[in-house]
């Protein structure tokens, strides 16, 4: 138990130390910002496309994909709609939470249930070499999604060690579902494919109607096409280099 606990632990915190890099920015350019975005845009997808979508597909079938994607668009649709949703300026921290970057975080911490219910129903699967290999390929993910949240966070104005604590908080939401997860396999096993569905979805919601059009807001259209198709191959490759 011990070893599951801690290896749930790594797994989650993992998400931490992606973020850490992030206090090395001071300042955000308009260009540097907008790429920074699509980076994030960039890796968002393929952590839907290449990992999300193909386990719960594995696990799962077409209409559970569908059913659990839609839901995730569902919700961000109308989280979107409870938030009150101003569109942020380009001016100096402020460091206060703005409604964007609000939404964006309760979309990541969303994100990360199914991942953490994902490592601890595999640890308690019939498969003893399953839990690691589970819990390993979600650490990696983790690392850049903690980076990408941090900075999302430092360019909406947020101070810098209130990002790596927001960080934490969302890695915390998965620690927490895996020991879930572990504790209450026979309960929310079936549910596994339909989360990473509804993560996949509501990544996409986000990346589709925040990320992308904001990236694009300031004349820096190339640089965030080049950001986003970095981001795309940077997921792609983590993901690939440890199969």
């Amino acid at each position: 138990m011990n070893d599951i606990a801690f290896s749930c632990l790594i797994a989650s915190l993992c998400t931490l130390l992606g973020a850490i890099p992030a206090l090395l920015f001071k300042h955000v350019s308009h260009r540097g910002r907008d790429s920074l975005l699509a980076y994030t845009a960039g890796i968002m997808v393929a952590a839907s496309t290449y990992s999300l979508i193909p386990s719960a597909l594995k696990l799962s079938s077409l209409p559970v994909l569908t059913i659990g994607i839609l839901a995730g668009t569902a919700v961000l649709t109308v989280m979107e709609k409870w938030i009150p949703h101003a569109e942020p300026s380009h001016t100096p921290r402020t460091d206060r939470m703005n409604e964007k970057s609000l939404f964006f975080l309760i979309a990541m911490g969303l994100h990360n249930l199914p991942e953490g219910l994902s490592v601890g129903v595999s640890y308690a699967s019939d498969h003893p070499d399953l839990g690691p290999l589970v819990s390993f390929a979600i650490g990696l993910q983790n690392v850049p999604e903690g980076f990408l949240i941090a900075l999302f966070l430092l360019s909406h104005g947020v101070g810098r060690w209130k990002a790596i604590a927001f960080s934490f908080g969302t890695a915390l939401v998965e620690l927490i579902a895996c020991m879930a997860g572990y504790h209450f396999t026979s309960r929310v096993s079936g549910i596994v494919p339909y989360g990473l569905a509804f993560a996949a979805g509501a990544m996409l919601f986000i990346v589709y109607k925040e990320l992308i059009p904001e990236s694009h807001g300031d004349g820096h259209e190339r640089p965030a096409t080049f950001a986003f198709i970095a981001g795309l191959l940077t997921m792609i490759a983590l993901s690939h280099s440890f199969r």
